[in-house]
């Protein structure tokens, strides 16, 4: 692995899992780019002690597309070549109140999705002229049929999902490959205090299938795998049923 991995959401944990597990893997420089990034010590502290010999933090807002540009344009001159980005940043919000509070349901949607292609279409292009690098992008199985009980975060995740998908086939014969990573229910953080659904997995597993994927060349990789099959048959359920299944 040659080149600097970068992580868009370095306090994320399955950015900083999927980041450790490549430091263990060979890769040595890093880029966390992350809101408050004078407070990473402890993910800095992570990658070190997995191998990296070089960690530097940026200052990246998400939300902020109109700096999107700038900020991206910086670290591929300051750390190219550019090996691995990690697009890792997200909200999960508050479904019930996102079903009355449009300014709220519209957040959600610009950090999880109008965010995402601001930073991917950015990327893609500064990897295309580079001719090489990877690039990361975490979808949901929330995205892959939308259900009522959480329909603005997956709506969100079923547009990024398509746009992924068409950038992938996009950047084909370029040097630049996107995998994009479909993982069911995570445990971690941003779900604390919410019941576990049915094959959930953690943020180190996610990472684990991720970089496993990443080293194959695969385009897309779904956590745990059995949610592909499952999910396939969820398709043909009737609507009525579907409606009342939880998220």
């Amino acid at each position: 692995m040659n080149g600097t991995v970068v992580v868009l959401g370095g306090r994320s944990e399955i950015g900083l899992a999927v980041a450790t597990k490549l430091a263990r893997a060979g890769s040595t420089e890093f880029v966390l780019a992350a809101r408050r990034s004078h407070e990473l010590d402890e993910q800095e502290r992570e990658l070190r002690a997995a191998g990296a010999t070089r960690v530097d933090r940026v200052e990246f807002d998400a939300d902020d597309t109109d700096r999107h540009a700038d900020v991206l344009g910086e670290i591929m001159t300051a750390h190219g070549p550019v090996d691995v980005v990690v697009t890792a940043f997200g909200i999960l919000g508050d479904q019930a109140r996102a079903e009355t509070d449009a300014a709220h349901a519209l957040q959600i949607v610009h950090t999880d999705y109008t965010a995402h292609v601001s930073v991917l279409t950015h990327v893609a292009n500064l990897l295309r002229a580079q001719a090489s690098g990877r690039l990361v992008v975490f979808s949901s199985v929330a995205g892959v049929r939308v259900r009522r009980a959480n329909y603005v975060y997956g709506s969100a995740k079923a547009g990024l999902d398509g746009f992924a998908s068409g950038l992938a086939d996009a950047l084909a014969g370029s040097g630049v490959h996107l995998l994009l990573v479909r993982p069911g229910f995570v445990v971690g953080r941003m779900t604390e205090g919410m019941s576990p659904a049915p094959f959930s997995s953690t943020p180190d597993q996610v990472a684990a299938a991720t970089v496993g994927a990443l080293t194959s060349g695969r385009h897309t990789v779904w956590v745990p795998w059995m949610l592909r099959p499952l999910f396939f048959a969820l398709r043909l359920l009737p609507r009525a049923v579907w409606r009342r299944m939880p998220r």
